[in-house]
């Protein structure tokens, strides 16, 4: 059998095929998936999706989320999923810059939740320039 990945977001499918092999950024560190692999349920945090096609490597960038993994099956629902090409890499780190000093500046009267959400920005933000600023090979 084969491996199969889908990819979705909030806003629409980015990706649904047969691949050869699936990396992710899952909470407790990365994640290896190859076609067989034991069911699981996992959190994703930002990072890098990476999966092999065919023998090219294609990385993403996604955010936080979840992936379901069944014997030859990845899921993975995510709140974005960007290749390299889709990153605008100054509005991304105008939008660090921006939720730095918005975390900087909260005080300790604020709601959790906001801090919890500029975090989150924060995290998602350097894994696009992660993504965007690796070195080509």
């Amino acid at each position: 059998m084969a491996l199969h990945l889908q990819i979705v977001t909030p806003e629409k499918k980015i990706f649904s095929d047969t691949v050869g092999n699936v990396y992710l950024p899952g909470a407790d560190g990365e994640l290896g998936i190859l076609d067989g692999h034991a069911a699981l349920v996992t959190a994703l945090k930002p990072g890098e999706l990476r999966y092999d096609k065919n023998g090219q490597t294609t990385v993403l960038a996604v955010g936080s989320g979840f992936a379901e993994v069944t014997e030859h099956k990845v899921s993975v629902l995510t709140d974005m999923a960007m290749g390299e090409d889709q990153i605008d890499e100054a509005r991304v780190e105008d939008a660090l810059k921006r939720a730095e000093e918005q975390l900087k500046t909260i005080g300790h009267d604020h709601d959790a939740e906001e801090v919890a959400q500029l975090q989150a920005m924060i995290a998602k933000s350097m894994a696009q320039l992660r993504l965007k600023r690796r070195p080509r090979i």
